[in-house]
């Protein structure tokens, strides 16, 4: 596409109404609204003993959901052949963010990890963003080169390079589970791009050997893979933290012990309203509820794909895969939640997306909803300049 045929399609597309798909928007409005709900309940007990406040961390959710909407309203906005366009400059201010954090002085340091920025009177978690704008350079990679990548194993050696440069740098911080998350979105992204499955297996498995080994030799990594299989031998410090999820979403049974009621929130189970609301859920709505959630998510994951087949059928490629890499994260990123709140997997520190108190994931979360919407607007804009291109089809 040259730049003459991208400059009249932009503006093609901005003469026409803006095509809002209502079923991603009413998808995304009830997991929004569980989430407050769900962060308002796991949170009053702690917000009013160490606040005062019980709702102050209802009010700064709803708050960041404000600026989180108006992200997303921004993001519609923008043609999406831009993120093509400035990929490599994206990706660029990705690698810098990641390297800044480290900086001490400039990166803050929480809980024994230098993830954050301190912008203003917020600290921003650059691996939020660093992780999206990464993925866009691979989708346009995975256009631009697409020959290269699906026939040689340089072509596909080139995107490993920077996801295991990004890997590195997120460990340093440290953050495992961005890290894991990004690696496997990202290859996934690659394989369904035309990568030979023979080379994806062989990187993937060097990539897997990599990260066994890291935990392995890690005495932090490996105790917290000891306490995982084994939570309730120590359960007092080590396996607190885990043994009390579970113990909350075991007394959920099949309908929960009602809307605020939840015992193990109050002072038992750290970090309810963040890394462990889904425990929280479990425990006051119970399997129903926890169905109606993951069926929530679901759902959304399968509209992010759909858009994705639609972008693909309109000849949008670099579209699909951005809309495809949308629908693999968040489906993996509320995978990993829900496997570490129920034992299944061990303790990351990633938040459940859209449902968990966390500013700078909510942020970046509805943000690239925001793409995800601009890009059903191109298809839908796409299709209608089809139509009437065709003889007899209104013009």
């Amino acid at each position: 596409m040259n730049a003459a045929t991208m400059s009249y399609g932009m503006r093609a597309r901005e003469r026409m109404p803006f095509a809002w798909d209502s079923l991603t928007l009413g998808l995304v409005a009830a997991l929004l609204l569980v989430g407050l709900i769900m962060v308002t309940s796991a949170s009053m007990s702690i917000a009013a003993r160490d606040m005062g406040d019980p709702f102050y961390f209802l009010e700064r959710q709803f708050i960041f959901t404000l600026a989180g909407v108006a992200f997303a309203w921004m993001m519609t906005r923008i043609p999406t052949e831009l993120w093509d366009k400035y990929g490599l400059g994206l990706l660029l201010l990705a690698l810098s963010l990641l390297i800044l954090v480290l900086i001490p002085g400039l990166g803050a340091r929480v809980n024994g990890a230098r993830r954050w920025l301190r912008i203003g009177m917020l600290n921003f978690q650059v691996s939020e963003l660093a992780k999206v704008l990464v993925l866009m350079w691979l989708c346009s990679y995975c256009v631009r080169k697409r020959a290269e990548l699906e026939t040689t194993l340089p072509g596909l050696l080139k995107p490993f390079g920077l996801l295991s440069v990004t890997a590195v740098l997120l460990l340093i911080e440290p953050d495992f589970g961005a890290a894991t998350v990004l690696f496997a979105t990202g290859f996934a992204v690659l394989f369904i791009a035309g990568a030979r499955l023979r080379f994806v297996a062989l990187l993937v498995s060097t990539a897997v050997v990599a990260f066994a080994l890291l935990a392995l030799t890690s005495s932090y990594r490996l105790k917290r893979l000891l306490i995982f299989l084994h939570p309730f031998d120590d359960p007092f410090k080590g396996g607190f933290q885990l043994t009390q999820s579970l113990i909350a979403i075991g007394r959920g049974s099949w309908f929960g012990v009602g809307l605020g009621s939840s015992v193990q929130k109050l002072f038992y189970l750290p970090e309810a309203h963040t890394d462990f609301v889904f425990a929280v859920l479990a425990e006051e709505l119970g399997l129903v509820g926890v169905m109606g959630v993951i069926g929530l998510f679901v759902a959304l994951v399968w509209r992010a794909f759909h858009i994705s087949r639609l972008a693909a059928q309109a000849g949008l490629r670099f579209q699909s895969y951005l809309a495809m890499a949308f629908g693999i994260w968040l489906g993996l990123q509320a995978s990993v939640n829900i496997g570490v709140n129920m034992g299944v997997l061990p303790t990351k520190g990633l938040t459940l997306p859209l449902l968990s108190y966390g500013r700078s994931s909510l942020l970046v979360s509805l943000a690239w909803l925001g793409v995800l919407l601009r890009i059903y607007h191109e298809v839908k804009c796409n299709s209608r300049s089809s139509v009437m291109r065709v003889p007899g089809g209104g013009r």
